[in-house]
This record gives structure tokens, sequence and C-alpha cells, in this order.
């Protein structure tokens, strides 16, 4: 059965693990001593709750003196002429850009704060909220409260939160999301990455009603036993204007949204992570371990190509019983370079995990388009509303469970109603260029941006059909073979860094991560162990659609049916990163 929640024993036991604030307020307290004069900083993640945080431990430390860093940014409306030219005008996208924490603040008040704290001879100084460490040098004590961004993002949805040093508590989540992409969660990601190494206890804040805290060490130890084995991230899930209701069956997920579109299974930057203490889970964001140890799980040579990124993402979309999704296309590496200062672009696939009668796949330009008319066509569906005749210009391949489609940056795509695909792609999240969304709204009632002009500016018109049969659609080619195995490339296509290979398996099958993180899904068997060869980590077991990361170091691992499974063909589908000498 899927596991929705896996999680890395820490401990047995949850003796090193507090539960709820009065636990917390106490355990700081006596990590305090008895010095006069002492200042604990309670760093946040943006999105964390900060008035109940300070509100909370205020309570149990009793401060002589609490500030909250929020009072000390700069004015909303002065904060947002410093980051307008990097949130541009456009409803989706912003530039990638430099800005750091100590960006937010108000020069003039952060001086002042400073000079108090200084000035305080005796009793506990409280500093609460983002850029905490930035009020001060020196403290005594060092809480970073975390919180996972599918949390936050939730919380946008439900009004509960703006953006940091922003009054738009009434923006709507996209906007919200779009600035916290762009802006917040890249400011507090460079600040966390130097605070990693150094912090004296870690505030689980991701269920506000039931904190728990960790040592510093405590977390620090989980990331370490994580680089050391094959692990999974938490897994989300998200309804859609598309989605469907296979992973609602499959996964025996809640039936409380209207449907499932999409299942994030590996997105280190927004997944999170269990940790367990005994039978006590605590979460953190994925993106902690990629900060803390990226030589190690992403391997030497994607550090160096891609600092602390995770350039892998798989996900799953659903359309059984659903709808198309958008036609699409993905921006050039050269048009993300300059527009929006990315390094590469999101080149992707789609594999078939499951597929209806009927279900397609819309893939690359008909033979003769006229490029013109297919604009002029586009443009008056969006602003006439007339329906688009997508079938008029793109090419509608029959979608069979296992086929692999192959997506370069540049082609016209998208998949239809009746798909399971596991996508496997770059990871440059959100930067995709809608063109038709078959004229329907989002789950809020509004139209979704639709983004023709950049499109227009990408879309690659010599990907016809008879280039897109011979380069895009199962290219699928058997390069090794075992006793019970045999290995296939699937693709991705020349122009795309990720290859990925599929093993079909009823035996043992010797992997290497060859000094690059690895990435896996089960395609096929209801359940499999990966093993090390030399018993450096315990065996794992993985089910059916489940995505899992193999660190770099690992090296050597072996997958092999399990349970059920035992002694009938599974199949894995695995991706990593191509040496740069071979793209």
């Amino acid at each position: 059965m899927y596991d929705s929640c896996p999680f890395i024993s820490v401990s047995t036991n949850a003796a090193g693990c507090c539960k709820g604030w009065e636990e917390i307020g106490h355990a700081l307290r006596e990590s305090l001593g008895s010095s006069e004069r002492r200042i604990v900083c309670v760093e946040c993640y943006p999105g964390v709750f900060v008035n109940e945080v300070r509100d909370r431990l205020s309570f149990f430390l009793k401060p002589l003196r609490a500030i909250s860093t929020d009072s000390l940014f700069l004015d909303s409306t002065d904060l947002n002429r410093r980051v307008d030219p990097m949130l541009t005008d456009d409803p989706v996208f912003g530039v990638m850009n430099g800005i750091a924490i100590k960006d937010y603040f108000d020069t003039e008040k952060l001086r002042r704060a400073r000079q108090e704290v200084a000035a305080t001879i005796d009793g506990l100084t409280l500093i609460v909220g983002t850029g905490a460490v930035e009020v001060v040098p020196h403290y005594d004590v060092l809480v970073y409260a975390d919180l996972a961004r599918w949390e936050i993002q939730k919380r946008q949805r439900r009004g509960d939160i703006g953006n940091l040093g922003a009054d738009n508590l009434d923006e709507s989540a996209a906007q919200k999301y779009k600035r916290g992409f762009f802006l917040d969660w890249r400011a507090a990601d460079r600040l966390k990455e130097q605070l990693l190494p150094h912090i004296d206890f870690v505030l689980d804040t991701n269920a506000s009603e039931s904190p728990k805290l960790i040592s510093g060490d405590a977390m620090r130890s989980g990331l370490r036993l994580a680089i050391q084995r094959p692990f999974r991230v938490v897994p989300f899930f998200d309804p859609g204007p598309w989605g469907g209701h296979w992973m609602e069956k499959m996964f025996g997920l809640p039936k409380d949204v209207p449907n499932y579109a999409w299942c994030f299974d590996c997105v280190p930057e927004e997944n999170s992570m269990l940790l367990g203490f005994g039978d006590t889970r605590v979460e953190i964001p994925s993106i902690n371990l990629v900060l803390a140890h990226p030589r190690e799980l992403l391997g030497e040579h994607i550090y160096k190509r891609f600092g602390a990124e995770f350039p892998i993402r798989f996900d799953l979309l659903d359309t059984v019983d659903g709808g198309n999704l958008s036609l699409q296309v993905h921006p050039l590496t050269r048009y993300v370079r300059e527009r929006f200062g990315l390094a590469y672009t999101q080149d992707e696939s789609y594999y078939l995990l499951d597929a209806e009668d009927g279900a397609c796949v819309y893939l690359g330009l008909k033979e003769g388009v006229n490029p013109r008319a297919m604009l002029d066509d586009l443009k008056a569906a969006q602003q006439e509303d007339q329906d688009f005749d997508a079938n008029r210009y793109v090419n509608k391949w029959p979608a069979r469970k296992h086929d692999h489609f192959l997506i370069p940056a540049g082609t016209v795509h998208c998949s239809g109603r009746g798909s399971m695909v596991l996508e496997i792609s770059a990871t440059p999240y959100i930067f995709t260029f809608k063109l038709w969304d078959w004229g329907r709204m989002g789950l809020d009632g509004r139209p979704r941006p639709i983004h023709l002009q950049r499109g227009a500016e990408n879309i690659q018109w010599d990907r016809t059909t008879a280039w897109v049969k011979d380069s895009l659609v199962n290219r699928i080619e058997q390069i090794a073979i075992g006793d019970g195995w045999r290995e296939e490339r699937t693709g991705l296509h020349e122009l795309e860094f990720i290859e990925t290979r599929r093993h079909w398996f009823t035996g043992v099958v010797p992997h290497e991560t060859n000094g690059t993180v690895n990435v896996l899904n089960l395609v096929e068997g209801e359940e499999a162990v990966v093993e090390s060869p030399t018993g450096a980590f315990e065996p794992f077991v993985v089910h059916y659609a489940e995505t899992f990361i193999i660190p770099a170091q690992v090296g050597s691992y072996t997958v092999r049916p399990h349970g059920k499974a035992t002694g009938k063909q599974c199949a894995t589908v695995k991706a990593f990163v191509r040496p740069e000498s071979e793209e």
C-alpha cells in the first residue's frame, strides 16, 4: 500500500522530543542556565505564526524584553518599491535574484533595536521572527522555527498569512505564492543554509496546535542518516481543474476534495521529511537536507553545476475521470536565463503509469502548420471566448501503460484525459507557458493565466509529426541484461540533461549511483526492496508508484521484488543527471 507518511527513524524513543508549548517552554528555560544576561533568538521561516510563537514562549520564559522582527522591517510601501523590479508586473513570473533577509529591514529601526539589546545589563531578551539573528551578532540559544512550503501554501490559501513584510493578507493565494517563490523563500533559504550547522533547537510549527521541539543535533543526525541510505520525502496532493480519481482509489486518499490532480513526491525544495523519535514524528522541510549535505546527496559534479539545488523532479498527474491538462510549452534555456535569471529550464517527459482506453498525449505540431494561423486562433480563443481546435494543429498520440513521451523545452504538449502520468523533469518549478486551457475556469472560479506571447517566443515550429514520432515517442533501447533482469534506455532526449533507465526484473538488479543522485519510481509490481550489497544500510521497502531517492554517496545498491511481488515481474524507472560530456 502506498505510504503517504514515510519517515526516517532517528531514535527508538521520544525522550529527546518535546511536544506542546509547556514542554517546549520548560526545555528552553532549562537550556539557558543561570547567567544573568541571556539572549534567545527564535529564527522563523516566513509563514510561521510569529505572534503565537512569541506569546507562547514569553509566557514560559518571562523575558525582560521581547522583540518581533516584523516591527523592524521596512514600511510595506518602501519594501514594495525595493522588490518590484524582481517581481515584475507579470501575474505569475518574476525574476530570480539575490535578495537576502537583511534587505527587508529598515536600517534605522534595526540600529535602534541593536542598541537596546546591547544596553541590557541583565534579564532575558527574546527575539522572534524572520531575521532574528540579524538583530544581534551573538546570542545564547538559537531556535529555528521551521515550516514546510506545502503548509505555507495552505495557510496562504486560507488567508491566514501574507508575505514577509508585505501588507497583502487579502491578496490572492497565487500572488502570495509568487512573492514567496521569488523573494521570501529564496532569502530565507540563503540564511537557513548559514544557520543549519549552528541551530541549538528546531521547532516544528507545521501543526501550530501541537508544536514539537528537538535539538539541532537530533535534526542533524537525521539528515546524516538520510544521506547514507534510500529515503522518501513526504508526498503532498493537490486538486486541479483537470484532476482525476486514480490516486484517490489506488492510494486510499481522503475524499474531501473534488479530485487529485497532482502528487508532488520528489520536489525536495517543497516537500518535507519526517524524522521519527519513537512513535513521534517531527516534520522538517526536505530542503534542509539539500542545503546541509549537497555534495553527499547530489554528487560533486552536480553540486558544482547546479549548486545546492535538487535538479530532478518526479510528480504524478492524474487525469483519470478528469480532463486534459492545459496545452503548454516550456521555455528554452536561453530564454529562462535571459528573462528570469534561471540556469536551466523544464525539460521533461511523461511516463504512463496507467491509461484508460482512448487515453492520449498531445505532443508536437502537425506537418505544415502555419504558425501565424495557430497563434491567431489561440489569441481569438483567449480574447473572444472561442474554442481552440487543438486537433487541427497538435499531434494526438495514443497513450498506453508504460509508454514514455519525451518533451524537450519548446515542444507543445499536454496529457489528455484518462491518463496516470509519472512526470519526470528538471526542476525549475513554475516556468510553464499555458497556451490554451480548454475554456475552463480554475478551482477558484477564475480563468487561469495564459502566457500566449511568451509561449509564441519559445515554440519550436519544426517539431512536427515525423520528427516527434522518431525522436520523442517510445525511444526505448535495451542496453543490458542479467540474471532475472533487463535494462532499457527510455530517454530523455539528447537535448535534455536527465537520463532515464527502465529495469524489468524478477530477480536482483544491481545499480550504481556513479557519484550522482538517483531518483526511482516503482512503476510495476506491488512491492520491492532496496538493499546494500555490503550491508551499509537497512533494507528499504518501496511500494507501487512510490518515488524514492538514492543519495550519490550510497554507491552500489540492489533492487528486487519483495513480499507479494516475489517471483513476479516488477519494473522501476530511474533518472539521473548525465555527465556534461554526454549531453
